[in-house]
């Protein structure tokens, strides 16, 4: 039986738990792009990509016993939690965060507004793009802030950095990035 994304992730779960070789490569197919691009937005390597996607399949399919099913839509965003931690356990064994730790209170950065830059004429895949161009800490904080939904004090805890290193990294990631919109515009 071969799944697409308008059949029902429930009825897939259930052939999973039975250790259905063809329903996890049903899986693997149906979630591999989206899961690659939620990868993408944390690493940029080809090679730690490809990496931390097969440690994060190995752990989805080692794990889908303690997965709880709330819904259509629920193991899509299961899994994609598991890419991202799988991600930041990635950046973190590894050292890439290039974050500048203060030991002084630094300003409160998160009421200054970046003036965001109008994006409906660029298309999706260049502010992807952008944002995977930003240096490996903006980076971070930005994803875990806007797509993860994180707060700062989240942020600090998962990362291990303070709330206002957090804050800071992410006011700085959003000015980059409008930088980079506007050169952009330009040659439009």
């Amino acid at each position: 039986m071969t799944f697409s994304e308008k059949d029902n992730e429930f009825q897939l779960l259930q052939l999973l738990r039975k250790d259905d070789s063809s329903a996890k490569k049903d899986l693997y197919h149906q979630y591999i792009p989206y899961l690659t691009a939620v990868c993408s937005r944390y690493i940029i390597a080809e090679a730690d990509l490809k990496d931390v996607l097969q440690d994060s399949f190995i752990k989805i399919f080692t794990s889908l016993d303690k997965f709880e099913y709330r819904g259509e839509g629920s193991l899509k965003a299961w899994m994609a939690r598991i890419v991202v931690n799988e991600s930041l356990k990635h950046l973190k064994k590894n050292k890439q965060y290039d974050f500048v730790q203060h030991q002084w209170e630094l300003p409160d950065v998160t009421n200054e507004e970046v003036d965001a830059p109008d994006i409906d004429d660029i298309p999706a895949h260049v502010i992807q793009e952008m944002i995977r161009q930003l240096p490996a800490g903006y980076r971070t904080v930005f994803n875990l802030y806007v797509f993860e939904d994180k707060s700062h004090k989240e942020i600090a805890s998962i990362l291990d950095i303070k709330e206002n290193t957090s804050a800071s990294q992410y006011y700085k990631a959003k000015k980059k990035l409008a930088e980079m919109i506007n050169v952009y515009k330009m040659t439009l």
